[in-house]
């Protein structure tokens, strides 16, 4: 089959469309991609909406066909369409169990652009968004000054006084349970605390650059303080940039398009200057978009093969130390706690599905000294944070939650890891909920591989 038959044959059909929302999808889908899908299902028991309900609209294929009857001119995209792109974790769960590899990830976000495009949001809602992603996440110096507000919060006695007046109470209980499970935040990040060049332990394999995210270095600076502390320990000089911003992944799953691009563009330019081997991410959600920058600028001629160049350094800081770094100071038993701990792990769905990084943690893992890992069951499915997704669909991702530390207890482990920061939050919640604190702690790899390490982390206060 020739390219121009192959082009005729997905040809976008020219239909009339009846509303401005079905003009915005019809232009912005991808019809090669919705055309795709063979509708074989092998994508059903990999979704975790249509796990939970059995529902077809509730799975990518019925989520493709919704896309493609609406592109066709065939259906009018009502608020149960709607509903049904939002109620889509995003987890691409479905796209490594896709034979005809759809891109199933761009499809959701495409939509999500257009329907936000012609979005009626309530007045709260529209404020939040435009404090949030427009006025806060963008914008590392206000970040700054949202994590001194929140340490303020949590060490002066106020969230003391809010927990024992019950003003909590007032909030749903989705939102409860995430101000229990709140890490330390901070208006000091890895910048503040290390500088913004920290040189390599012994001889320098590579020079690399740490990607620091927006809210991990408000809620997870401790994190990142580890991160750089053990590239160091690996043998890798760690470059820091300051200028650097939010990935955009949050903008572009909610619909944000454009400023995902313009926060892309900056990265993009920062890092190509900072002349470094590798960009390290040590959140899953983070290095997902980055290593998609190809994709969000290809309509982008002068941007473009700086986004190639880009996505092409992009790795997860757990592959980097396994495949490049000197793994022997993880096995020394010396350095590390002669009690054996039992250790279990908890996908990052980006980081496995998009990013292809499942086994590196894993094999990192299994390098440790004195831990015993035990696979938990259907570990690579979604835990429900998916972003900010638990915050928008709290019932779906709760009854998703619940099922996953049916798992997790089973595991009887003494830590559950993972590399993302939301699913840190979640499983913590989970914990809290279904679990015993007392028993298993949630902690993100990179802080565990450190402390294994015997070194003590360097308090610099707030």
């Amino acid at each position: 089959m020739t390219e121009s038959n192959h082009a005729a044959i997905h040809k976008k059909p020219t239909v009339k469309l009846s509303s401005p929302l079905a003009e915005s999808l019809h232009l912005k889908l991808d019809y090669d991609q919705l055309t795709n899908c063979m509708r074989c299902g092998f994508c059903l028991p990999a979704c975790p909406t249509f796990r939970e309900t059995g529902f077809e609209p509730e799975s990518p294929r019925g989520r493709i066909a919704l896309m493609k009857a609406v592109a066709d001119g065939i259906m009018e995209p009502d608020q149960a369409f709607q509903n049904q792109m939002n109620q889509c974790l995003g987890c691409r769960a479905c796209e490594p169990a896709c034979p005809a590899d759809v891109k199933y990830g761009q499809l959701i976000e495409q939509a999500k652009d257009a329907i936000e495009d012609h979005a009626e949001h309530s007045v709260p809602v529209k404020g939040l968004r435009k404090t949030m992603l427009k006025g806060m996440f963008p914008h590392r110096h206000r970040l700054k000054w949202m994590g001194r507000g929140l340490s303020f919060y949590q060490k002066s006695g106020l969230q003391r006084v809010a927990r024992g007046i019950g003003i909590m109470r007032v909030f749903p209980s989705h939102l409860r349970e995430l101000e229990q499970i709140m890490p330390a935040a901070t208006g000091r990040g890895v910048v503040e605390r290390l500088g913004t060049v920290y040189p390599a332990k012994g001889e320098t394999i590579a020079r690399v650059a740490l990607f620091r995210g927006c809210i991990m270095d408000v809620l997870f600076a401790e994190t990142n303080v580890n991160t750089v502390k053990l590239l160091s320990e690996a043998g890798f000089e760690v470059i820091i940039p300051n200028e650097q911003v939010c990935c955009g992944a949050l903008h572009a799953h909610s619909g944000e398009m454009d400023l995902a691009r313009e926060l892309a563009r900056t990265n993009l330019r920062v890092f190509k200057s900072a002349g470094i081997d590798y960009i390290v991410s040590n959140a899953g959600g983070c290095g997902a978009l980055l290593i998609e920058y190809d994709h969000l600028l290809h309509e982008d001629e002068e941007h473009g093969n700086l986004a190639e160049w880009f996505v092409s350094h992009v790795v997860d800081v757990s592959w980097l130390i396994l495949e490049r770094g000197r793994i022997p100071l993880f096995t020394d038993r010396s350095a590390t706690a002669e009690v054996p701990v039992k250790i279990t792990y908890q996908d990052s769905c980006h980081l496995r599905n998009v990013m292809k990084s499942s086994g590196s943690p894993r094999q990192l893992m299994r390098h440790i000294a004195n831990v015993d890992f035990v696979e938990m069951k259907e570990a690579d499915r979604c835990c429900g944070s998916a972003g900010i997704y638990n915050l928008t669909q709290p019932v779906m991702a709760g009854r998703i939650l619940e099922h996953k530390m049916e798992h997790a207890n089973r595991t009887e482990a003494h830590y559950m890891l993972t590399s993302n920061p939301g699913c840190l939050l979640q499983m913590k919640a989970g914990v809290l909920k279904y679990g015993n604190p007392e028993h298993m702690e949630v902690k993100h790899i990179v802080d565990f591989l450190y402390e294994r390490m015997g070194r003590t982390n360097e308090s610099a206060g707030d």
